[in-house]
C-alpha cells in the first residue's frame, strides 16, 4: 500500500517509474515495508467512536483543540519522548513530515541544517518555553539544537508554513516550539536516566565495537504550597567515529569527540489560583571536535558556552489570559582551526500578549514582541598569533519591536477563520507589514470529522548581523528577504484513534540572501540579494492510527520540489513509519523505518579549486526498541539502530552512524 502510494506520487510529480525500485531494492527493505503496511491495513479497518481531541499551542498561543486549529501542527508528546531515550532533539524532529535536518544522523557534533519545505536555517524559528532563541553571531542567527538535551524536554510542537504574524521575523517555513520539563505537583519527585551506547559507522567491525557514548540526566522538582521548583543536570559524552570518512583503502581517521553539559534551576510561585510566576537560570556547554572542510583529518575543535535566564508570568481572568515570557542569552563560541575565531553575543527577547474571548465564537490575541541582539568577533590575522577584534557590538547590533494582532472567528455553520497582521519595526530596516488569512471548514459526522483548510501568509526575514558586518563577506547594503506561502489540505479524524491528513504548499521567495562569488580569480565572496524569485512546492501526508490501546502506528510521506538554489541535500521524496506495541502490561516494543531519496550535494575540490556536484544515494534505516517497566520506579530500555548496518551519506564524505546498541535505565522517585 505505502509503496503503491509513493509510486503514484512520483508519477504525478513527473518522475520516472524508477522511483519504486529505490524503496524495495532488496529483501530486507521488502520485509520492513510489508510488516508496516500489513499492520496499517489491519488498523484502518477498525471502527472507533469520537473521543477527546488532543490540543496544540502554536495555533493561537493558548491550548487549542486540534479540531479548532487552521494549521496541521505536529506534536511529539512526553510519552513519545520517553519511548526514545536514545534520540537527540534533532533526530526526533527529523522524523516529522516536511523536515530534513542534515547532520542528525552523523557524528554527534556535526553542524545541523534545518531544511523545512525546501528552506534553510534562517527561515525557521526555534522557541524554548514560549520564547524565540537565537545566536546573533551565527550566520543564520539561529539557535543550535545541539545545546539542548532531549532528556530535559517534555513536549515539541512543529508548525510548518509562513507564521510571521504570531512568531516574528524568521518564521518563513516553520516554528519549532520546545517545552522543557516543569515542576511536578507533588512535594518532591526525582528522576535519573542513564544511557550507554556504541558509536560506530557501518564501516567498522560491529563485533569489536566499544561502548563509546554515555548520556546521564538527573532532575528534582516539586510543589510546596504556593511555591514550585525544578532543577536538573545532564551530560553527554560521545566518541568513536570521525566527522569525515577516510578514503577507501586508507587508515581510518581519528575519532572526533562531542562532550556536553547542561544545568537548569527554575523557581516559581502561584500568587493566586489565576496568577503564576517563575524565573529560571540555565547553562549549556559543549565541545565538539571536527575535521577540515577540505575533506581531510584535522584536530579542530568548536566550543559553545551558553548562559540563559528569563521568566514566565501568567494571569488568567474570566474571559482570557495575559502572558509575559522573556529570555536573556549570553553565548561565547570559540573555533580552534587553521582559521581560529572567537565570538560572543547577547540577545534579549520578550513576548507578551493578551488573548481575550469576546464570545464563544470570537477570540483575539494582541501582543508585543521584542528582540535586542549584538555580537563581537575576533580572529587571528595571517602570520600573527594573537586575536584581534573584527566586529564590535557597538556597530553589530539591532533591535526589533513588533506589535501584532490575530483573531479567531467561528461561524454558526462550520466555517472558521484565523486572520492577523504584524508590523515588524526594525532599527535598520524601518517598518514592514506581514499578514495571514487561514479559513477552514469542519464537517462533523456521527463518528468522525473532516477538516478542509487553506491559508495564505507572508513572512519577513531580516539579514543576520554576521551577513551584514562580517569583515570578509558582510554586506551592509542587503535587503530583507520576503516570502509568501499558500496551503491547502484535508484532515479526516475518528476521535484520537485515527487521523490522516494531507497538505499541499507552494512558497515564493524574493530578495533571497545568498553567499555568492564576486571574483573567482581572487577568491572573493560576499552575501548578496538575488534578484530572481524562487518557488518551492510540495505535499505532506501524515497518518496516525490506534485500533486498540496496545497498538499504534504513525507514518508520513513528504514530496518536496525545492528551487534548484535551495535543493542541496534535500530529498525530493522521504517517508517515515513508527510502530508501538504494548506486548505485555510492562513490556513495550517499538519499530521505526525511514526512507530518504537520493539528493544533490557539492564539495570544494582542493586540487582543482572548484566546486563539484555529486549525487548522494537513497538509503533506508530500521530501528528497534524494547522498554520494560520493571516496577513503578524503574524502567529498562534497549535500542538497536540501523539494524541492517546500511552504509550511506547525508553529507558528501562525512561519516554516518551504522548499527549501534543503546541500553539504559530510568528511575523515578516521589
Amino acid at each position: 500500500m505505502l509503496a503503491v502510494f509513493l509510486q503514484a506520487m512520483a508519477l504525478r510529480s513527473g518522475n520516472s517509474p524508477t522511483f519504486l525500485p529505490y524503496i524495495i531494492y532488496n529483501m530486507k527493505k521488502i520485509t520492513s515495508i510489508l510488516i508496516l503496511c500489513g499492520l496499517s491495513v489491519t488498523m484502518m479497518a477498525q471502527e472507533q467512536r469520537l473521543e477527546t481531541i488532543d490540543t496544540v499551542y502554536l495555533a493561537s498561543k493558548t491550548p487549542t483543540p486540534t479540531l479548532e486549529s487552521g494549521k496541521l501542527i505536529t506534536v511529539i508528546s512526553q510519552a513519545q519522548l520517553e519511548q526514545r531515550p536514545e534520540a537527540s532533539v534533532a533526530t526526533l524532529i527529523n522524523e516529522l513530515a516536511g523536515i530534513e535536518i542534515n547532520g542528525s544522523r552523523s557524528n554527534a557534533g556535526q553542524n545541523l541544517r534545518y531544511a523545512v519545505r525546501g528552506g534553510s536555517n534562517r527561515q525557521v524559528v526555534i522557541m524554548v518555553d514560549g520564547v524565540q532563541l537565537n545566536d546573533p553571531s551565527q550566520i543564520a542567527n539561529d539557535f543550535d539544537l545541539r545545546l539542548l538535551p532531549a532528556s530535559a524536554v517534555s513536549r515539541i510542537e512543529v508548525l510548518r508554513g509562513a507564521s510571521s504574524v504570531l512568531y516574528g521575523s524568521g518564521a518563513a517555513t516553520a516554528v519549532i516550539s520546545i517545552t522543557t520539563k516543569q515542576a511536578e505537583d507533588k512535594p518532591i519527585t526525582a528522576q535519573f536516566r542513564s544511557v550507554l551506547a556504541t558509536n560506530r559507522s557501518a564501516e567498522g567491525d560491529f563485533s569489536e565495537t566499544d561502548w563509546d557514548s554515555y548520556t546521564n540526566h538527573a532532575s528534582v522538582s516539586g510543589t510546596l504550597g504556593a511555591f514550585f521548583y525544578n532543577a536538573s543536570f545532564g551530560n553527554q559524552y560521545t566518541d568513536g567515529i570521525s566527522a569525515i570518512a577516510a578514503p577507501e583503502d586508507a587508515p581510518a581517521f581519528e575519532s572526533d569527540v562531542f562532550n556536553r553539559y547542561n544545568g537548569t534551576i527554575r523557581l516559581g510561585v502561584h500568587l493566586s489560583e489565576k496568577v503564576r510566576f517563575s524565573q529560571f537560570l540555565s547553562f549549556d556547554k559543549f565541545k565538539s571536535d571536527f575535521d577540515d572542510a577540505g575533506l581531510f583529518d584535522a584536530e579542530y575543535q568548536s566550543i559553545s558556552d551558553q548562559l540563559r535566564t528569563g521568566g514566565h508570568f501568567q494571569w488568567k481572568y474570566k474571559n482570557g489570559i495575559y502572558v509575559f515570557n522573556d529570555n536573556y542569552t549570553w553565548l561565547e563560541r570559540e573555533i580552534s582551526s587553521s582559521f581560529p575565531a572567537k565570538y560572543d553575543s547577547d540577545a534579549y527577547t520578550f513576548d507578551n500578549y493578551l488573548r481575550h474571548n469576546f464570545s464563544e465564537d470570537l477570540a483575539v490575541v494582541i501582543g508585543l514582541n521584542g528582540n535586542f541582539s549584538k555580537f563581537n568577533s575576533f580572529s587571528v590575522p595571517f602570520g600573527e598569533t594573537d586575536f584581534t577584534q573584527d566586529i564590535d557590538e557597538e556597530v553589530a547590533s539591532f533591535s526589533i519591536i513588533d506589535p501584532y494582532v490575530n483573531a479567531t472567528y467561528k461561524t454558526p455553520f462550520g466555517l472558521q477563520l484565523h486572520a492577523g497582521a504584524r508590523v515588524n519595526i526594525h532599527s535598520d530596516y524601518g517598518t514592514h507589514l506581514v499578514y495571514q488569512v487561514n479559513p477552514f471548514y469542519v464537517f462533523e459526522f456521527d463518528t468522525s470529522t473532516l477538516k478542509v483548510l487553506g491559508s495564505y501568509g507572508t513572512a519577513y526575514v531580516t539579514p543576520s548581523l554576521f551577513q551584514l558586518y562580517d569583515p570578509l563577506y558582510g554586506n551592509q547594503e542587503l535587503n530583507p528577504e520576503e516570502s509568501s506561502t499558500i496551503e491547502g489540505g484535508l484532515e479526516w479524524a475518528k476521535g484520537s484513534k485515527f487521523r490522516v491528513n494531507a497538505v499541499y504548499f507552494q512558497r515564493s521567495v524574493d530578495n533571497f540572501v545568498d553567499f555568492v562569488t564576486v571574483d573567482p580569480d581572487n577568491f572573493l565572496f560576499q552575501y548578496q540579494n538575488i534578484s530572481e524569485t524562487f518557488d518551492s512546492k510540495g505535499v505532506e501526508v501524515s497518518v496516525r492510527i490506534q485500533p486498540w490501546e496496545a497498538l499504534s502506528l504513525q507514518g508520513n510521506y513528504t514530496f518536496t520540489e525545492a528551487a534548484d538554489r535551495f535543493a542541496l541535500r534535500i530529498p525530493k521524496h522521504k517517508a517515515n513509519a513508527q510502530l508501538q506495541y504494548q506486548l505485555w502490561e510492562r513490556l513495550q516494543l517499538g519499530l521505526r523505518y525511514q526512507w530518504v531519496d537520493e539528493r544533490a550535494d557539492s564539495f570544494f575540490n582542493s586540487e582543482t579549486f572548484e566546486s563539484e556536484n555529486v549525487t548522494l544515494d537513497a538509503f533506508s534505516l530500521m530501528d528497534f526498541t524494547v522498554r520494560l517497566s520493571a516496577s513503578e520506579q524503574l524502567s529498562l530500555f534497549a535500542t538497536l539502530t540501523n539494524i541492517w548496518d546500511e552504509e550511506y551519506e547525508e553529507l558528501f564524505r562525512y561519516q554516518t552512524l551504522g548499527r549501534n546498541v543503546h541500553i539504559g535505565f530510568q528511575l523515578n522517585f516521589d
